[in-house]
């Protein structure tokens, strides 16, 4: 598969667009990217976002429930979706004999789902015990929490899953109401793989897409915000603390995103050789799970490390971390280092791609916010003009002890 080479693009007259990756597999994947999730949401429809992702499939004009979940699951087929803070995926893989009947269907859940209100209330019982699930995991339930008091007064720092008081309350011409403000069509990109001709995914596409109306969004959601640092110790009748350490990172568009993607992955991605693992689990046996994670959106970004650990041992660990912290911020690592965790990154994103899934999720996520895909090898390139001057300075910025913010959840058991 050369990307370059097999990538094709396209945008309809009504302003929805069309990726296409040929792939030569007898397996295919199509579906829509929409740029909308819950930081699209007003203030009374918390949740709203995630919860039309689910009721997407509970009818349209033409199917009930039952019709849509035995369109592809009959012939072997899958269909998915999820919701970000700004997106919402609706996808299906499938045999690509069956690509129309997969076309047909994620377009019809998409463009006309009717939200039968009998429907809506099964689903919000189902929605419920997601929620319910997650206040059960507490190193889920922590990311959350974290985010809602870091991006305060902000609807980046809603909970996706929303409040169960307000989704059972939820009616039908709620939902539609939310679908007609946002899922405009300069708002969604239809995306596939397989072993299709551009010239076929086209002609399908627009027989099931052509007659929606082109509709631009009209306002600006981006609402950047100030990040007061603060520090919140929660009781919690556990097994185990766990501790959430975070602070600003770099919007989808900056142009520090990567070194600081290197950075995350140097100090807490999830090779188990990163410096984080290597020192609360491999050197001190103080912490079973420990990693960075550093999420990116289109105004604003977020770097945190997490652990789970014993409580005897909480601050200990803390320390650990912002040792290290304060080592990448202050002692500039060598070329050789640098060069070894590149290649490292390089191979862990090439192998990422080799799972067509990903790399359709990948692709369309990148072609929403860009237009465009970076390849490995232009990836390649970028990574190797990364200097220790250019990794010392952004640590310098995130890693700055004054910046950093906490939330634990202190062990009560």
């Amino acid at each position: 598969m050369d990307l370059q080479r097999d990538i094709f693009y396209d945008e309809l007259p009504n302003g929805v667009r069309i990726l296409h990756l040929y792939d030569d597999s007898p397996v295919a994947y199509c579906g829509y990217a929409i740029n909308v999730g819950t930081r699209d949401e007003l203030e009374k429809e918390s949740g709203m976002a995630h919860f039309i992702e689910h009721t997407l499939f509970k009818g349209t004009k033409k199917r009930k429930s039952w019709h849509i979940l035995n369109r592809l699951e009959s012939v072997g087929g899958e269909l998915n979706a999820y919701t970000t803070k700004e997106e919402t995926f609706v996808y299906a893989n499938f045999l690509c004999e069956d690509f129309e009947r997969a076309v047909d269907l994620c377009s019809d859940i998409v463009f006309h789902a009717t939200f039968p209100q009998k429907e809506l209330e099964k689903e919000v019982d189902v929605i419920i015990d997601e929620i319910q699930s997650y206040k059960d995991t507490p190193s889920e339930q922590i990311y959350d929490d974290f985010e809602e008091l870091f991006f305060e007064g902000s609807p980046l720092g809603r909970n996706i899953l929303g409040e169960a008081r307000r989704l059972k309350k939820y009616k039908t011409e709620d939902a539609i109401a939310f679908v007609q403000r946002t899922y405009n069509t300069d708002k969604i990109l239809f995306f596939s793989l397989g072993k299709i001709p551009f010239s076929r995914v086209k002609r399908i596409v627009m027989k099931y897409v052509s007659d929606i109306p082109a509709k631009k969004s009209d306002s600006n959601n981006l609402i950047s915000s100030s990040v007061t640092p603060f520090s919140k110790i929660v009781n919690k009748h556990t097994s185990q603390s766990h501790v959430m350490i975070g602070a600003h990172g770099y919007d989808l568009y900056d142009d520090k995103r990567l070194p600081l993607c290197l950075l995350n992955n140097i100090i807490g991605g999830p090779s188990m050789n990163s410096r984080l693992n290597m020192l609360l689990r491999e050197k001190n046996g103080m912490a079973y799970n420990v990693e960075s994670t550093y999420t990116s959106y289109s105004d604003a970004g977020l770097w945190v490390v997490y652990f789970g650990t014993d409580e005897k041992n909480r601050e200990k660990c803390t320390q650990l971390v912002m040792s290290e912290l304060k080592k990448m911020r202050e002692q500039q690592m060598t070329t050789l280092q640098i060069d070894r965790y590149k290649k490292q990154l390089m191979g862990q994103m090439a192998i990422m791609q080799e799972n067509r899934e990903n790399l359709v999720l990948s692709l369309a996520k990148s072609f929403l916010y860009f237009n465009k895909f970076e390849t490995l090898e232009s990836v390649s390139k970028q990574l190797d003009a990364l200097t220790p001057q250019i990794l010392q300075e952004v640590s310098r910025e995130v890693f700055d002890e004054k910046c950093i913010s906490s939330l634990v959840y202190a062990c009560k058991a």
